[in-house]
């Protein structure tokens, strides 16, 4: 794309607006982490610059989250003694996602089904619309996400702050209100910002406000650790690499959604595992990929990797010294950005469909998104995943069925042609070869079933013909069920011709044995091959 003033303008209010808007989010992550609000503040920095730097996906905004921070704080507690062991494996889980990203793992996320993706989306616009209402009523965020926040409206209700909620109205409303024509000029998001921002400092001044920020350079904490830790750390390292890696990636099809346009998910891993190599190596949390962060820079105009490397050097920017220009700026104000970009979040297009939804499809998005909301979202997305992955084998088994033909094959037609037959002399409704055709691909979504529909016609015959002469690929699963209906077929006495192998389908079938017993001249490629195997079988 070609990079004028107009994409520059994006980027930097792209870049601007997730930066006020990460900052908070930033802070208290440190804190609940244990290792301080400036940890938070060099894992924004670290994994942001650098994961927008070598990262595959343009406009991802990445920094600390919460499911990484909460891996964090359970690796603190049951695999190290002391702070630098736990940045050590941090910086293993980034050598760890740099190592899947240069082995192309990452590309398989894109086999994520919509309805997954949509019920991941919807959920997360739920939460930040949830977890902000306590902030809109003037109230501090409360411990336990969703659930721990709809257990403390009613005291924030109680104890409302009027001068806030006030606030809150009048950013919610600009970002509501802006017309889209204009947000190219100026993001609603970052307009909103400063109206609520100026109205807190100079009219409502006792809404509760973002407050002091760390300032300093952190200090480079590397160590060599033993042998033995570095196998002992192996396996959180390897937790926390994963759970990174899938927050991001499913971040990126969240942007990718937006923009229209494709991530390059090897890439985006490898930029992530730099940034969390660095964050550690300074003492920063982990992070990955923020939902909330991309889409609030993308709303604000961010269109390239510019608006993510300068978020990161803003947050540097503000630990130099520049944090007392934010330190002013409400919650509130935040709140009231933040519930818009959760509205703009939830899937509405596909929500307003639902009822035309398939009962299974609509299944997997609702378990989706109540897990999102009510769990955490690397259980949501796995679960939605095995969900859907049980829904496509259902598709899959009718499908493949339905490609598979079993018919007998009379003898007055199939010897016709022979010469020296007299066909004349078999019984009108004589079949004694059968004809198995396996089409398409077999996997094991069918295999379970092809012996039950199968096995009954194998044995009204003298001789079956397996014909794979339409048959483009056959997984183990189906292979080992072939296997099984040439069992059921010797043991009633019915003798078995292979047809038309070609492509992977005979390398899967001998690599598992299946043809070790079949005589080599029951292997044939055409049918009249199959037919003169028949015909010396029955003795024709």
């Amino acid at each position: 794309m070609n990079y004028d003033n107009q994409t520059l303008r994006g980027d930097i209010f792209g870049g601007v607006t997730a930066t006020v808007v990460a900052l908070p989010v930033a802070l208290a992550l440190g804190v609940a982490s244990g290792m301080g609000a400036a940890a938070g503040m060099y894992g924004a920095i670290a994994v942001g610059f650098f994961a927008a730097v070598f990262g595959g996906t343009r406009t991802q905004i990445s920094g600390p989250t919460a499911p990484m921070t909460v891996a964090l704080v359970v690796i603190v507690s049951s695999y190290t003694s002391n702070l630098t062991e736990a940045l050590t494996v941090v910086v293993m889980a980034g050598v760890l996602q740099v190592l899947l990203g240069l082995s192309r793992i990452g590309r398989f996320v894109a086999y994520t089904p919509h309805v997954v993706i949509s019920g991941f989306m919807s959920g997360i616009g739920i939460i930040i619309m949830v977890i902000h209402i306590l902030p809109f009523l003037g109230s501090a965020p409360a411990p336990g996400g969703v659930i721990g926040t709809i257990r403390a409206v009613s005291d924030a209700i109680e104890n409302v702050n009027y001068n806030a909620v006030a606030i809150a109205v009048v950013a919610l409303g600009v970002g509501v209100v802006w017309p889209r024509r204009l947000a190219r000029y100026l993001p609603g998001p970052l307009l909103a910002l400063v109206a609520g921002t100026m109205l807190g400092v100079f009219w409502l001044v006792d809404a509760p406000v973002i407050g002091r920020i760390p300032t300093g350079l952190p200090e480079l904490r590397l160590t060599v650790p033993s042998a033995g830790f570095l196998m002992h750390a192996l396996e959180p390292a390897l937790v926390l690499a994963l759970l990174g890696s899938v927050d991001s990636l499913l971040t990126s099809l969240v942007a990718d959604s937006f923009t229209g346009t494709r991530h390059n998910p090897s890439r985006e891993l490898v930029g992530q595992g730099i940034g969390n190599v660095i964050s550690g190596l300074f003492g920063g949390l982990p992070g990955a990929g923020s939902t909330t962060g991309t889409v609030t820079n993308i709303r604000a105009g961010g269109e390239t990797p510019v608006s993510g490397a300068l978020y990161g050097v803003l947050m540097l920017g503000l630990l130099l010294g520049l944090g007392r220009y934010v330190e002013p700026i409400p919650h509130a104000v935040l709140a009231g950005i933040l519930i818009k970009v959760g509205w703009d979040i939830v899937d509405w297009r596909l929500l307003s469909r639902i009822h035309r939804l398939r009962r299974e499809h609509l299944l997997v998005m609702l378990i989706t998104l109540g897990l999102t909301v009510f769990i955490d979202l690397v259980t949501a997305v796995a679960i939605g995943l095995i969900v859907a992955g049980m829904v496509h084998a259902r598709q899959l088994e009718r499908l493949e069925l339905d490609s598979v033909v079993s018919v007998p094959l009379l003898d007055r037609t199939f010897f016709t042609g022979e010469e020296d037959v007299d066909v004349s002399a078999f019984s009108p409704y004589s079949a004694r070869v059968g004809l198995v055709a396996l089409r398409g691909s077999l996997t094991v979504a069918s295999s379970h079933k092809l012996a039950g529909v199968i096995g009954a016609d194998i044995r009204d015959h003298e001789v079956v013909i397996f014909d794979f002469s339409g048959a483009t690929y056959l997984d183990d699963s189906a292979a080992m069920v072939i296997g099984q209906l040439m069992d059921i077929a010797r043991s009633e006495q019915t003798e078995c011709i292979v047809m038309g192998l070609s492509g992977l389908v005979p390398r899967t079938l001998n690599a598992l044995g299946i043809l070790k017993n079949l005589p080599r001249h029951r292997v044939v490629e055409t049918r009249d091959q199959a037919r003169q195997a028949a015909r010396g079988i029955l003795g024709i």
